[in-house]
C-alpha cells in the first residue's frame, strides 16, 4: 500500500477536522499545514501536533506531500487547486469547487490531463443516511417522486465573501444530484440581505425538472434553530432525513394521498419505519475515498465533475437571483 503524505491549506473551522481524519488513515500522515494566520499556526505548535507549519501556501504546494486538502476561503479555491494540480498533487477542495463554471471546468480538465485525483468536499454524499435515502429512491420504494423539500438553517456562521446560497446550498444541491442522478432544468430564487448589505443571508431556491419533479431548498444564516432536513415525497411512501437526529436519521412514512373516481381525495396512514444507520464519522468516509482514489487511480464519489455540476446549478441560482427571473440550468 502506497504511503501517503497529506498537506492541509487552511486551519480555520474545517481544516483541523480534515487533518484529524486524514491522519487517522492507515499508511498515511499529515506532514504539513499552511495558514496565513500566525496565531492559528501557534495553536498547532502548542498542541504538539507534529506538523510542519508555514504561512506560505506556496511552500506547501512545492513540498513533497502527495496530496493537498484545501480548506481556505472559497475565493482562493481555484487558484490554490490549480497550482497544486500543476505541481502534480492530488487535491481535495472544500465545497464549492470554485465560484464560476469556467474555473471549475479548467480544474476538471487539468486533473484529467495529468491523471490526478480532484475531489470536492461534498461530505453528505458519504453520509450512510443519504446512502439509505438514495437506495430507497433508486429501488423505487417511494414510487414516483413528486417533490423534495430541503431545509438547512441556523444562526450563523455569517460570511463576508459569499452569500448563503454559495455557502450552504452546495450541500443540498449535491444531495439532490446524488439521489436522483439528474440536473434541474430551471431554477428560480428569492433571497434577502438583512445583516450585511448585498450579502444575502436567507434564500429560497425552486428547482424544476423535465419529468415534473420539483425541489425547494431553504438556506439561512438567520434562524433561531439548527435544522438540516430533507423530505422526499413519493406517491407510494415519504421519507424524512434529519441530520440533527442520528438515532432517527431516516424515517420512512407509509403515507399518501390519492384521488378516487368521485373525485374525492383519500388518505393512507400506515406505519413509520426507522432503519438502523451506520454511525461512522462521515468525514472519515470521505477521506477514505480520497485516499483510495489516489492509490487505485479510480474516481472518488465526489469527484471533480460532480463538483462542476454543483457549480453549474449554483451559477444558475446566482443568475436567477440577480435577474429575478427563472433561469435555465446550463
Amino acid at each position: 500500500m502506497k504511503y501517503l503524505r497529506f498537506g492541509v491549506i487552511g486551519w480555520g473551522y474545517w481544516g483541523p477536522k480534515i487533518a484529524r481524519n486524514l491522519a487517522s488513515l492507515p499508511d498515511a500522515t499529515v506532514s504539513m499545514v499552511a495558514d496565513p494566520d500566525i496565531r492559528r499556526l501557534a495553536s498547532i505548535e502548542a498542541s504538539q501536533a507534529g506538523f510542519v507549519t508555514t504561512t506560505d501556501p506556496q511552500a506547501l504546494i512545492r513540498s513533497n506531500v502527495d496530496a493537498i486538502a484545501i480548506a481556505a476561503p472559497v475565493r482562493f479555491h481555484y487558484q490554490l487547486a490549480r497550482e497544486a494540480l500543476l505541481q502534480g498533487k492530488h487535491v481535495l477542495v472544500e465545497k464549492p469547487l470554485t465560484t464560476s463554471v469556467e474555473e471549475a471546468e479548467e480544474l476538471v480538465t487539468l486533473a484529467e490531463e495529468r491523471q490526478l485525483t480532484l475531489m470536492v468536499g461534498h461530505t453528505f454524499e458519504y453520509s450512510p443516511a443519504v446512502q439509505e435515502l438514495r437506495r430507497l429512491v433508486q429501488n423505487g420504494d417511494l414510487g414516483k417522486i413528486y417533490c423534495v423539500e430541503a431545509e438547512r438553517v441556523n444562526l450563523g456562521l455569517f460570511r463576508n465573501d459569499i452569500n448563503v446560497i454559495w455557502d450552504l446550498a452546495p450541500h443540498d444541491i449535491s444531495i439532490l444530484l446524488y439521489l436522483f442522478g439528474k440536473t434541474p432544468e430551471h431554477i428560480q430564487v428569492q433571497a434577502h440581505a438583512h445583516i450585511q448589505p448585498r450579502i444575502h443571508d436567507v434564500a429560497h431556491l425552486d428547482l424544476n425538472y423535465t419529468d415534473g419533479m420539483n425541489a425547494h431548498i431553504h438556506v439561512s444564516w438567520l434562524h433561531p434553530c439548527k435544522i438540516r432536513r430533507v423530505t422526499v415525497i413519493g406517491d407510494a411512501k415519504m421519507v424524512v432525513y434529519d441530520d440533527t437526529s442520528p438515532a432517527e436519521a431516516i424515517k420512512i412514512y407509509n403515507k399518501g394521498a390519492t384521488v378516487d373516481a368521485d373525485p374525492v381525495v383519500s388518505y393512507r396512514f400506515g406505519d413509520i419505519n426507522i432503519p438502523h444507520i451506520d454511525g461512522r464519522e462521515v468525514l472519515l468516509l470521505e477521506c477514505e475515498d480520497f485516499a483510495a482514489a489516489i492509490r487505485n487511480g479510480t474516481q472518488p464519489r465526489a469527484n471533480g465533475r460532480v463538483g462542476l455540476n454543483v457549480v453549474r446549478v449554483l451559477a444558475a441560482a446566482q443568475q436567477a437571483l440577480e435577474q429575478q427571473e427563472r433561469v435555465t440550468v446550463g
